[in-house]
């Protein structure tokens, strides 16, 4: 009996040694964040909400300018399904919008903080705040839904900017 106890108390004491050893500070400065999902029951207390600066329409640049931007940022978005729908999207609609078209697109794609909301919106799967419901929400809708059957599996290659606007 005396053996298992000098056993059980010395591999404890091993175990303590052994976490002050790998992490000597993590104990005093450390917490655990992590983030749970959309359960009902997630609070989200851990949650940390970075502010993100308010979004600006641009008024200084000229409209090839702001066309070549809203391209580039259509293309590199923070998710491949996004990546995917806007690029094709910009490259079947950006050269025929107007400068109001431009500005409304522009808002569409940089004003949310987060690229799902944008992608939930095109397809249908969430109503979009009343900001975005225009004409160029409708064009990206109709787009999403592929009435062609498009194979879409990956942004367009960039060679098409070289080619004559139609």
């Amino acid at each position: 009996m005396a053996v298992s106890t000098v056993f059980s108390i010395s591999s404890r004491m091993l175990a303590l040694s052994r976490h002050s050893l790998l992490s000597p500070l993590l104990s005093v400065t450390s917490f655990r964040r992590f983030y749970r999902g959309d359960s009902p029951t997630d609070s989200q207390k851990d949650m940390i909400e970075i502010p993100l600066p308010p979004w600006q329409e641009r008024t200084d640049e000229s409209i090839e300018t702001k066309r070549a931007r809203l391209l580039y940022e259509s293309r590199k978005r923070g998710m491949l399904e996004n990546c995917i729908l806007l690029s094709l999207f910009a490259k079947e609609h950006l050269q025929h919008m107007t400068e109001k078209q431009l500005n409304l697109y522009d808002r569409l794609i940089n004003e949310p903080s987060n690229d799902w909301d944008i992608y939930y919106w095109a397809t249908e799967a969430k109503p979009a705040p009343e900001i975005f419901e225009n004409e160029v929400m409708a064009l990206l809708r109709d787009f999403a839904k592929n009435k062609n059957k498009e194979q879409r599996l990956r942004a367009p290659d960039l060679e098409y900017l070289f080619e004559k606007p139609r």
